[in-house]
């Protein structure tokens, strides 16, 4: 085991665990009440079919032994004629119609089992999406949450079976409910002792069951390492990569290594489970001999019919098995109710940043313009600064430039101004007001942005676009308008079936594109989105010049009376923003138009005559 493997949860904890299976039922309940109730009507009718059958096959040969025993016809036509066997036909007939009944009711369980199932994937699933999508951006940037999250995804499928594991103990309980009945009538000791034996058994499926959870809870982070090895091994993203600097191998044995130590970990808890549990069992099969014989005793005594020692051996045989799948099932469902902890521990987490009570609308239009006033911040986990004594205007209508170098500040600021992450010291404000008072939502809406790192979609060229503002997915000449000015148009009319063909290479009918192709549909969702404030960053990084000068004048053009703001790398595009900013080690070093910085002496004029000479 691991040596940062969490201790084996001890039985109190096991215990413990079961108080996840009340919120769990909620869960079954609010994901189809009318699913939910008649799998419970079906499964407590069904549990009580085996018990009658047994007690009407313990009448069936009762009244055939009576009859043998009667001296009545010899022939089967006379004990017809006769009306002599009227009551043991009537009987059978029961008999059958329990047994059509059994099979029915176990095909509507199973159906109805499917369809709860399945609802309840597709509930959990989007309630996790949900609150996925309200936690900071900060949780998904850190390990841990990773891992918890990893976790929670698991138990969205894995702890399904759970569902059909409760709804089958409920129908055991009643089974042996009502075979103990039958049982305690004739003697309670058998119960007792059948009962007893079973014990151990349980309490070695509990420590096994918990075993296992600690030792794939400690699994979580190399888990998630495994799959993302046997992921970039044979995908379409890395293959060209891979082929090239020859990485299968590496790939493939650094996988191994994981897969063969889980396996090897596996293989030890499974063997100790073996050789104990095998010794366990046994007690509960010498406690059912144990009472074979004394049924046995008491029938050729006299004291029991033949009927009777068909259906007390019947069902404590029934009972037995019926009890240690209920008692190995408990265990089990305490074992897996330790792994809603990680559901539900992913439910607890609580976004950072959110609106206030009440929030500010934000202002339509931005009057005045964004402020950083003294801003500093450092990314979670960092003990250096990624900005720190930042002041600095956006004003309204105003195209600002960002330049510096790597890590300078550039896309933190993006990040900042769209509350992505809230500074940890000054305040950055919106026409004056801090940005923490205006409504999250209205005010992520008025920011639009299109990072350097821009998903690439597995969906239509259309539907690319209308991420940009999803709700106006179905406005088709927005979309064209958005293509239009980004250039994306020229890229789209190429594809087969034009703004409806499917793009990447993820599924069989999806074609791909070229990196800027790719980056034309991004851009594109920023002049979807329709935003107050426009941002791209590094937006052209795979245009070719004359394409990102296009670009950049379409830019300028199309965001005239708004607020804009640029980052790139390459002088020659933003040297046409009204205003740019340099920055240096996370503080503004200088700012001014491209002909003030290039007429005085500092970092800009360094380097913008750096990138020239390679024109030259």
């Amino acid at each position: 085991m691991p040596p940062d493997a969490p201790a084996t949860p001890d039985y109190a904890a096991r215990w413990a665990a079961l108080k996840n299976i009340p919120p769990f039922l909620v869960m079954v309940w609010r994901a189809s009440p009318a699913l939910t109730m008649a799998m419970i009507a079906l499964r407590l009718i069904r549990a009580l079919v085996p018990v009658a059958m047994l007690w009407v096959g313990k009448l069936i040969i009762d009244q055939v032994v009576a009859l043998s025993a009667s001296g009545g016809p010899d022939t089967l036509s006379g004990w017809w004629s006769s009306g002599l066997a009227d009551p043991l036909m009537v009987l059978v007939a029961v008999e059958l119609g329990l047994a059509v009944a059994q099979d029915v009711l176990g095909r509507l369980v199973a159906y109805v089992d499917a369809l709860l199932q399945e609802k309840l994937v597709i509930d959990i699933s989007i309630r996790l999406m949900d609150h996925a999508a309200g936690l900071d951006l900060a949780s998904f940037e850190d390990a841990s949450f990773q891992d918890r999250l990893d976790r929670a995804r698991r138990q969205t499928m894995g702890r399904i079976p759970l569902l059909n594991q409760l709804m089958q103990q409920m129908q055991d309980t009643v089974t042996v409910l009502s075979f103990g009945v039958g049982l305690v009538v004739y003697n309670p000791w058998l119960v007792v002792l059948l009962a007893l034996a079973l014990i151990p058994s349980l309490m070695g499926e509990m420590h096994f069951n918990a075993r296992t959870y600690a030792l794939n809870h400690a699994r979580a982070a190399d888990r998630r390492e495994r799959d993302y090895l046997r992921m970039i091994a044979a995908t379409a993203e890395t293959a060209k990569e891979v082929k090239i600097f020859g990485l299968s191998p590496w790939l493939r044995d650094r996988y191994l290594t994981l897969a063969r130590r889980f396996y090897l970990e596996n293989r030890v808890i499974q063997r100790r489970q073996l050789s104990v549990m095998a010794v366990l069992t046994a007690l509960g099969t010498l406690a059912y001999y144990t009472a074979f014989l004394w049924i046995i005793a008491r029938t050729l005594t006299g004291q029991l019919s033949i009927g009777d020692l068909t259906f007390l051996s019947g069902s404590f045989l029934r009972l037995r098995g019926l009890l240690e799948g209920l008692l190995a099932g408990f265990s089990s469902m305490a074992g897996q109710a330790m792994y809603l902890d990680d559901l539900f521990d992913f439910f607890t987490a609580i976004p950072a940043i959110a609106s206030p009570a009440p929030p500010l609308p934000v202002p339509q239009p931005i009057a005045q313009g964004f402020r950083f006033e003294n801003v500093g911040f450092r990314y979670p986990g960092r003990d250096d600064w990624a900005i720190r004594g930042m002041t600095l205007d956006l004003r309204a209508g105003e195209t600002v430039a960002l330049v510096g170098e790597n890590g300078a500040g550039k896309t933190t600021i993006v990040k900042l101004l769209a509350r992505l992450y809230d500074p940890d010291e000054g305040r950055i404000t919106l026409d004056g007001r801090d940005l923490r008072d205006y409504d999250l939502d209205q005010l992520r809406g008025t920011v639009g942005v299109i990072f350097q790192d821009f998903v690439r979609y597995a969906v239509t060229a259309a539907e690319n676009i209308a991420i940009g503002r999803i709700d106006a997915r179905d406005d088709r000449p927005r979309i064209v308008a958005a293509a239009e000015r980004s250039l994306a148009d020229q890229v789209i009319a190429k594809l087969p079936k034009g703004y409806d063909q499917m793009v990447g290479k993820r599924f069989a009918r999806g074609l791909d594109l070229s990196g800027g192709e790719w980056q034309k549909l991004a851009i594109a969702r920023a002049y979807m989105r329709d935003a107050q404030l426009l941002v791209l960053d590094e937006p052209t990084a795979a245009l070719d010049a004359r394409a990102e000068y296009e670009v950049f004048l379409r830019f300028r053009d199309l965001t005239a009376g708004r607020t804009a703001l640029l980052i790139s790398h390459r002088f020659s595009s933003v040297r046409m923003a009204d205003r740019i900013i340099v920055l240096e080690g996370g503080r503004v070093q200088d700012q001014g138009s491209h002909a003030e910085l290039v007429a005085r002496p500092g970092r800009y004029k360094e380097l913008f005559e750096l990138q020239a000479q390679g024109y030259r």
